[in-house]
């Protein structure tokens, strides 16, 4: 059992059991307790289908067994993996761990303010273990779903806040003749083409 504050092994703990009753309809989950579909806060709701059936709860093993996590650091850690570009919500979160510790893949132990600390079984550790080639697809995928969605950098949208007051600047001056909008447009085009081989 670990300790709440230390994440350090330490004498026994009493059990810590918050199930939901058999049969009720889990929390997010229209489509039972097998899905683990990551409905979060994704930007524009493009990573709303993130995770499959099961890869959240494997995500959730797999950051469990870096160390003993509370719910909302496993969030935070999640939204830290994507860059910011997707945060799962605490509907989808909370059903799985709670159908972790039913497997009794994960262990609970109970903490100040009603928080639960979540760690690793060896049943746990074994599934894991099993599954280890999917987890590391999970993991890329993630990666590079953040590095998909993450900001430009900000030297990228200076340039192109330059270009647009650029481009505004001259067409809200006098008419251009035909010679300057084929210049105009050649230099854009250029561009654009430089950028894509980029």
């Amino acid at each position: 059992m670990f300790s709440c504050f230390s994440g350090r092994p330490h004498g026994q703990s009493s059990a810590f059991s918050c199930r939901h009753a058999r049969g009720e309809p889990w929390p997010g989950r229209e489509h039972g307790p097998g899905m683990g579909h990551g409905h979060g806060r994704g930007r524009g709701g493009r990573l709303g289908r993130l995770f499959d059936h099961g890869d959240l709860r494997l995500v959730l093993l797999r950051l469990i067994a870096d160390r003993p996590r509370h719910g909302y650091e496993l969030i935070k850690a999640i939204e830290e993996m994507t860059g910011g570009a997707y945060s799962p919500s605490p509907g989808t979160i909370y059903p799985a761990l709670t159908l972790l510790e039913e497997q009794e893949l994960v262990q609970v132990t109970p903490c100040e303010g009603g928080k639960k600390l979540h760690s690793l079984t060896e049943a746990g550790r074994a599934h894991l273990d099993g599954n280890a080639a999917v987890v590391e697809v999970m993991l890329r995928r993630i990666e590079q779903a953040g590095a998909r969605l993450a900001p430009p950098a900000p030297q990228i949208v200076r340039a192109m806040e330059n270009l647009k007051l650029a481009l505004r600047l001259r067409l809200d001056g006098p008419p251009p003749s035909e010679a300057q909008i084929q210049e105009i447009a050649g230099i854009l085009d250029a561009a654009a083409g430089r950028i894509e081989r980029t």
